[in-house]
């Protein structure tokens, strides 16, 4: 269930951001490590996740340094098909086309199946060419029952105008392979015929990246990075369904399984400001703007004050808000009627939508060894339920439900 698990990792990185505490600084030798436990729940028994992380870092002396990273998340609970709701009992197959499940009238279509664990592993190797310039070079691999990832990325730095500017470039390679349960369905056909092809697909990834980051003085820095993405292949979700409705009474008369382009090109230009006030308090405020080449636009504004207290306390409120056009193949259903699209996909991670995240962090910074944190957020993603081109039945049904999420995260650095 790797594509579920791509998008449901869009909503996790609301929360998780950069990795955990203010980090301990790290003499010659030493492990500097920060671990967390994240939990992730939406609400009327959707999805939960539950990810433990960590990251060691060993100063090799120099500005030499060596990270590793583990992380082990699972998944449970329900997940939004793409079907519509109706006013009849529906019954749908499994995607190992042996077992079927029933949906009640009037409800969302969940698949009650969803389960998945994950198990990555990342290390990054971090060299100076010099005392202006910096290399960094890793590799991730990520497993999970029908799905594997594999990518190497490079980072090289160079420091200008008195180490107050600071130049990145870099880029990261990625290899997937797709393996889903019962196959890899063919594009638009019916769920009930359960039409598939091979049972296995591919999908590549290039990522660019272009970057500067300017100390404006003793007290403040700007960042602005520039990114490029070029994806090939597989990118449909072979578990998500678009319903066919009659033209009349909305009802629906056939459940096909979603297509989506085997290729995207996305663009994402993000700014970042960050100063510390006299009390030592600390502001930052961030925007990226994404677009893409299947009519996603996005807009994210994100903000973070961060109180300080006497012993090395904390708190940090924390306010994101989120908004993106929908693809332009995205729709909530299909008519009897309609000549049969190249391209559709009712999954609504796809569809125009408004995000809210807001939350609280509260920590300590113990000693130059010693912190950990606690981060309390609620996240809501909000869509048009009721869309005009709605028929029959369906002008009385959500066809967009709204996604309220609770996060719970701790975390703890320390140095061994």
């Amino acid at each position: 269930m790797q594509l579920k698990r791509k998008k449901i990792a869009g909503l996790l990185s609301v929360a998780t951001c950069s990795l955990l505490c203010t980090p301990a600084q790290a003499d010659e030798g030493e492990w500097d490590v920060d671990s967390a436990i994240l939990y992730y729940a939406e609400d009327d028994d959707r999805v939960q996740a539950i990810e433990p992380v960590i990251n060691a870092t060993k100063d090799l002396g120099d500005e030499e340094s060596v990270s590793l990273k583990l992380v082990i998340d699972g998944l449970t609970g329900s997940s939004p098909t793409g079907a519509v709701p109706s006013t009849e009992v529906q019954t749908f197959i499994r995607p190992s086309g042996e077992r079927s499940y029933k949906v009640a009238p009037n409800e969302t279509p969940l698949d009650p199946s969803f389960k998945d664990t994950r198990v990555a592993y990342g290390m990054n190797w971090a060299k100076p060419y010099d005392r202006n310039n910096r290399r960094n070079y890793g590799f991730n691999v990520s497993k999970e029952y029908d799905f594997t990832s594999i990518s190497a990325n490079a980072l090289w730095q160079h420091d200008a105008n008195m180490k107050n500017t600071t130049w990145s470039y870099g880029f990261n390679l990625e290899f997937d392979q797709i393996e889903p349960t019962g196959d890899v369905p063919d594009p638009l056909t019916s769920m009930d015929k359960q039409m598939k092809g091979d049972s296995s697909d591919t999908r590549n990834v290039i990522d660019l990246l272009f970057g500067v980051t300017q100390v404006i003085d003793r007290t403040s820095l700007f960042q602005v990075n520039l990114s490029l993405s070029e994806s090939d292949g597989y990118m449909t979700d072979p578990y998500k369904l678009v319903s066919v409705v009659d033209d009349d009474s909305g009802k629906p008369a056939d459940q096909l399984f979603e297509s989506r382009p085997d290729s995207r090109s996305r663009q994402g230009l993000y700014g970042k400001y960050r100063k510390t006030l006299a009390n030592d308090d600390i502001f930052t405020a961030s925007y990226r703007y994404m677009t893409d080449d299947w009519g996603v636009d996005s807009n994210t504004f994100d903000f973070t004050y961060r109180f300080k207290f006497g012993n090395g306390y904390y708190l940090q409120p924390h306010l994101r808000l989120y908004d993106q056009t929908a693809a332009d193949f995205y729709t909530y259903f299909l008519l009897e009627s309609d000549s049969p699209p190249k391209h559709a996909s009712a999954d609504y991670r796809l569809g125009e939508m408004d995000a809210t995240t807001i939350g609280i962090k509260f920590g300590r910074e113990v000693d130059r060894q010693h912190s950990w944190s606690v981060r309390l957020e609620q996240y809501e993603q909000t869509g048009e339920s009721s869309p005009s081109e709605a028929v029959g039945q369906l002008r009385n049904q959500n066809l967009y439900p709204d996604v309220t999420a609770t996060i719970v995260q701790f975390s703890y650095a320390f140095i061994l």
